[in-house]
């Protein structure tokens, strides 16, 4: 026999704790299914992470330390760009971080917009978007990463003015955009 009160025997108090206790119960349970490693199983093109949470944050302030810069890191930031979404607060981060950096192939543009998609340009949010999903990194950890990441892929530094001077199909390291195509890597 049960010992809980009967639905017509409880007081409005006691409803009302059980009522809360339920929805805190079921979202409880979505929080738990949101935020699970594989909540992007359902949709294998997605990022597991895209919708927005992230799997660790204790990189909080830290950037990257192994960047090399060659192609299958430079693939892997695209895809990432292809499938993580931001939430807005999440893309106020990336915007923050990345407006403060001038875009290496175009310096009077800013590195959250360049002055077009290519594949540097979407190469550098993918990466934003990974620290920031995956890392949880904040503005300076992303900002930081990014400028490092730059190095990386043209030790050389660039001059700014790629865009403008014929350089969108050369590579990174000649001072290029790498292509402006989604899938064709200059490299």
């Amino acid at each position: 026999m049960s010992t809980e009160p009967s639905p017509s025997t409880r007081t409005p108090t006691l409803r009302l704790v059980l009522a809360l206790a339920s929805v805190l119960a079921m979202g409880g349970a979505f929080l738990f299914a949101a935020t699970r490693d594989d909540a992007g199983a359902a949709d294998p093109g997605r990022h597991p992470h895209a919708v927005g949470t992230h799997s660790a944050a204790s990189d909080h302030g830290k950037a990257m330390q192994d960047l090399t810069g060659d192609r299958p890191e430079t693939e892997r930031f695209l895809e990432y760009e292809r499938t993580i979404d931001l939430t807005p607060e999440q893309e106020a981060i990336r915007v923050e971080a990345l407006e403060a950096l001038p875009a290496p192939c175009c310096k009077q543009f800013s590195a959250a917009t360049c002055c077009c998609k290519c594949n540097m340009a979407r190469a550098t949010w993918g990466l934003a978007k990974h620290l920031i999903v995956d890392q949880g990194a904040d503005v300076e950890t992303v900002r930081t990463t990014v400028a490092q990441w730059h190095h990386a892929i043209n030790p050389d530094g660039f001059s700014g003015d790629s865009c403008f001077t014929g350089g969108c199909s050369r590579s990174f390291r000649n001072n290029g955009c790498g292509g402006m195509q989604d899938g064709e890597l200059v490299f």
